[in-house]
């Protein structure tokens, strides 16, 4: 088959993108050929694979996104692919993999006070024209959902039939699975990342750490007591805007405390030399880091707004903040948290054991299968 992948912007550290491309490679392992349309490419060009570049314009990321959608269009018309597969929300795709929440769900959530003057806004009309091109019950496409809870969701905004959403299990790359030698690597991470050997370690991971809720964790660290708080250093690793975070830090008197990297191919370390995954997000559609932290025994402390947070709970591997969102209740959970190693070993525990009994999934090849049957189907009709 001749397949073609949309995503607006690719860069090599985003769930998403990391998604896009995996899907990628196991489709043409099966032997289709693969065509990626974006406005953006910031990566090497993958081998067996054709990349097509559309130089949108626009002054604004709703302009760009409006502008790669009318000059993307006509190729996938052509009649050269049998299948489109879009990683954004988009018209003319056979497929969307939902790798975001309802944007019309949590912008309406978000902005209900300044309604309607936000619904007028351009931003906010092309955004959910885009989603709307998916999900309206007359759209052709099929919704590859990550999280169960969406489905009523966007059935709830655009009345979208049942039929076309098509849940995938949980699951996380093969390379994102810990390794036999994780004491080693643990031990020597720790040695040198930590301020002291019994000191507390709390990882960040994100493409976003702002929408992650990393002011919201520099803020539970400023609000240990004295003691725990000088022995527990923050690690973000991940690529956005940190500035306002090293502001926050230093004014609340934890600046020494946090330490940044950007975006690290070999994440596993992180992971293995943490005490604790800090997750707080304002919203995240799934949070793969949650599943990967629980494989690697790492307990976890994030909030319900996390489509995996149920896997933290039913794993009773860590501590999910219930909404609406209390700064206080989240102080108060990692001070026990730390003050107590046998909870966290137990969680550590929990977490391993949850995670080998889900039987995460190589999702990309279930895709693959879903785009093969769709292909099939349509080829048996045209007989």
């Amino acid at each position: 088959m001749r397949l073609a992948f949309c995503i607006f912007k690719y860069f090599p550290f985003g769930g998403l993108q990391r998604d896009c491309l995996e899907i990628a490679h196991t489709c043409r392992k099966r032997g289709h050929d693969v065509t990626l349309f974006t406005m953006e490419w910031d990566a090497p060009l993958p081998q067996g694979m054709t990349v097509r570049a559309i130089q949108s314009c626009g002054l604004s990321n709703h302009g760009q996104c409006n502008s790669f959608v009318k000059l993307v269009l006509p190729q996938l018309q052509t009649g050269e692919f049998d299948v489109v597969v879009g990683f954004n929300k988009m018209p003319g795709l056979d497929f969307y993999y939902a790798g975001d929440s309802c944007y019309q769900e949590r912008t309406r959530l978000k902005y209900h006070w300044q309604s309607p003057i936000y619904w007028m806004m351009p931003r906010f009309r092309r955004y959910v024209a885009l989603e709307k091109a998916v999900f309206d019950p007359r759209s052709p496409a099929d919704i590859i959902l990550l999280a169960p809870a969406h489905k009523e969701v966007y059935a709830r905004h655009y009345n979208t039939p049942a039929e076309r959403f098509h849940l995938l299990p949980p699951g996380i790359s093969q390379d994102r699975k810990p390794p036999t030698d994780a004491g080693r690597i643990r031990t020597s991470f720790r040695r040198d990342h930590l301020r002291s050997e019994d000191g507390h370690l709390l990882l960040m991971v994100g493409t976003c750490l702002q929408g992650k809720g990393v002011d919201r964790a520099v803020r539970a660290v400023a609000a240990l007591p004295r003691e725990l708080r000088n022995h527990t250093t923050l690690v973000t690793v991940g690529d956005d805007r940190m500035e306002p975070c090293k502001r926050l830090a230093a004014r609340l008197g934890v600046g020494s405390q946090l330490r940044m990297f950007s975006p690290q191919h070999d994440i596993q370390q992180f992971y293995l030399g943490a005490d604790i995954l800090m997750h707080p997000a304002y919203q995240d559609n799934t949070g793969s880091v949650i599943l990967e932290s629980l494989a690697h025994g790492l307990p976890v402390i994030t909030t319900d707004t996390c489509g995996y947070a149920d896997h933290v709970s039913a794993g009773k591997a860590g501590i999910v903040i219930p909404s609406p969102f209390r700064q206080d209740l989240l102080n108060q959970s990692l001070t026990d948290y730390l003050a107590s190693p046998s909870n966290r070993q137990a969680s550590a525990v929990n977490g391993r054991s949850y995670a080998a009994s889900l039987d995460l999934h190589d999702r990309a090849h279930l895709v693959a299968l879903l785009i093969e049957a769709r292909a099939a189907r349509e080829r048996h009709a045209l007989h």
